[in-house]
């Protein structure tokens, strides 16, 4: 099954009135990299907000030179043709990407065919913070690479995420050391029956002293018979 990972840059958060800079895509066979990448800057052909700068450091200077978005669409679409995209928030970059589209006449990406990471960690780990920074301090995933978001970097990050939501499961440790998922809805009564009975040793003197407080401190009407 092929799938591919995608992420994009844009110019500020609002789709009417900003674009995209930077579109990447991973493509994906049975969760495993298939080493095929789609890979463009894309010159909006307006300014940068401060705030989206500070975000992924891409200038307009280092943009004026390439390509507009109708100059790679084509092969943007080739490269995703009918896969499952895997996206995180999905809705933002769908949002931009359909505004582009429809303003070339293409028909817009249907969310029925979008994986979203971001609601699948949501589901799995509620109430946790389920950023990209934040999934990969989850999973111990390298960022060292990411200074500042980059949409190539991010879709390389999104597949370890990716696969990490599909395969890892939250471990409980039960009294065997064993481990026992918590997607196994009968967890618990696993782990109570592999509970091993503790047996402490009592020394003759720990038995001698227990005697003496008895005596001296339980009345004897509470005394075992």
């Amino acid at each position: 099954m092929l799938e591919v990972i995608l992420d994009t840059e844009t110019t500020g958060l609002s789709f009417t009135s900003d674009k995209i800079i930077e579109i990447a895509c991973v493509e994906l066979e049975n969760q495993i990299p298939t080493k095929r990448v789609f890979h463009a800057f894309i010159n909006p052909e307006m300014d940068i907000s401060d705030g989206a700068y500070q975000t992924h450091g891409i200038t307009r200077e280092f943009l004026r030179d390439k390509p507009v978005f109708k100059d790679v669409v084509k092969e943007f679409l080739e490269f995703i043709k009918d896969s499952k995209l895997i996206i995180h928030n999905a809705d933002f970059d769908l949002a931009f990407l359909n505004k582009e589209l429809q303003l070339l006449d293409h028909k817009p990406i249907l969310k029925e065919r979008v994986i979203d990471t971001l609601f699948l960690a949501r589901q799995k780990f509620p109430g946790a913070q389920a950023s990209l920074d934040a999934l990969c301090k989850r999973f111990k995933i390298d960022t060292s690479k990411r200074e500042k978001h980059s949409a190539l970097v991010d879709c390389n990050l999104l597949t370890e995420i990716y696969i990490e939501l599909l395969e890892k499961k939250e471990p409980f440790l039960d009294l065997q050391q064993n481990i026992i998922s918590s997607s196994d809805e009968n967890f618990v009564r696993k782990v109570d029956q592999n509970r091993k009975k503790i047996v402490i040793p009592v020394t003759e003197e720990e038995l001698k002293l227990h005697s003496e407080f008895l005596k001296t401190h339980v009345p004897k009407s509470f005394m075992l018979k």
